[in-house]
């Protein structure tokens, strides 16, 4: 195990569908997105719809793919496999390099969410996007990182209401609907951004287990 000296800052790490923000206690937030993935994913989309026309014209002449399929089939095919190994690969390494950043800047210690990934993965429409983030690998990642350099991870419990909870006065907000972006306190009229609010919670929760 390496030796450091932490700063005297947390960090939140927060993986939405669309993007992984990372927030520490002085509400700064750093947003990554790769703009390599969402540019390859047009290009695979248009060979998928290559390889998916070919077929159609092969089954139009009545022929069958499984033995008819013919040169420019398999490349195309070849491209699409292509395609979805450089992203896997692109994915992997882009979790890593998050990490390794978050390590990087020495924090006391570093708060993840207790996420219901496979509840998560039954929503059809993000079922994709979630398993695009990667989020067990990422997860597995920086608690391996964390432990070599000695900080501490900590995993704030699924349940913990840190959306609706007023990170000032702890008043419970019950009607804060998904479509509010600012959340405003009923109780002390603590106002502030929805995501710095509830990454600001999770800072301070002490409903948690220490995963390293």
């Amino acid at each position: 195990m390496k030796h450091y000296k932490p700063k005297e800052f947390a960090e939140m790490l927060h993986v939405s569908v669309k993007t992984l923000q990372r927030w520490d206690n002085e509400g700064v937030l750093k947003a990554y997105r790769n703009p390599k993935v969402r540019k390859l994913k047009k290009k695979l989309k248009r060979e998928q719809r290559s390889l998916s026309r070919k077929y159609e014209n092969l089954k139009k002449r009545g022929e069958k793919p499984a033995t008819k399929r013919g040169a420019n089939i398999d490349k195309n095919i070849f491209r699409v496999q292509k395609l979805h190994a450089r992203l896997a690969n692109i994915r992997l390494e882009y979790v890593k390099f998050v990490a390794n950043e978050v390590v990087r800047t020495k924090p006391r210690y570093v708060v993840i969410e207790n996420l219901n990934v496979k509840g998560m993965m039954k929503n059809r429409h993000l079922a994709r996007s979630i398993a695009e983030q990667c989020f067990y690998t990422f997860q597995t990642w920086l608690i391996h990182k964390c432990k070599k350099y000695g900080m501490e991870v900590r995993q704030v419990s699924r349940f913990y209401p840190s959306s609706k909870m007023c990170s000032r006065c702890g008043h419970m907000k019950k009607d804060l609907q998904l479509s509010d972006r600012i959340y405003v306190c009923d109780g002390c009229g603590h106002t502030m951004d929805r995501d710095l609010h509830a990454a600001t919670s999770l800072l301070r929760a002490t409903d948690y287990i220490v995963l390293t």
